[in-house]
């Protein structure tokens, strides 16, 4: 049995998304959030830092190529998804180590402090893939040049 854990952070990319496949095909992209914890220092009326926890994370198929594509070192990001614990023998030690990943349902830039352009991906299937798309229509941050302004 397996314990669900879900979370949403909101934080900023610590590296460009590592992206990749599986020998079986499966596509992923892993990159690492920081999270900074700011308070109000009531003494001087500032906020200040108040530490930074690192998260991995890591999202599969299409939104990994999408992560992989879209977003960059720096980039503030909102994750949704489950917290997952695993372990794993160190090979220097031979000592068991732990874990902690968030598997990714949902990775988008955050708006608070930049904008975006929005490409819809088109069906794979259906009716909709052999007529031309009735909605809004952008180009991928990457290939518009418009970029992440900050």
């Amino acid at each position: 049995m397996t314990t669900r854990i879900p979370v949403t952070i909101e934080g900023n990319l610590t590296g460009d998304p590592e992206y990749g496949a599986s020998d079986s095909g499966n596509e992923y992209a892993r990159f690492s959030v920081a999270v900074n914890d700011r308070r109000l220092n009531e003494t001087t009326g500032r906020w200040e830092d108040a530490g930074t926890v690192f998260h991995r994370v890591v999202v599969f198929n299409q939104q990994a190529r999408n992560v992989a594509t879209s977003l960059r070192k720096g980039d503030t990001v909102i994750v949704g998804g489950d917290l997952r614990f695993g372990t794993y023998t160190d090979k220097e030690s031979g000592q068991t180590r732990e874990t902690r990943d968030i598997v990714a349902d949902n990775v988008g830039a955050s708006l608070k402090y930049a904008a975006v352009a929005v490409e819809r991906a088109p069906k794979a299937s259906g009716p909709a893939a052999h007529r031309a798309p009735s909605g809004p229509s952008a180009e991928p941050v990457s290939s518009t040049g418009v970029g992440i302004t900050r």
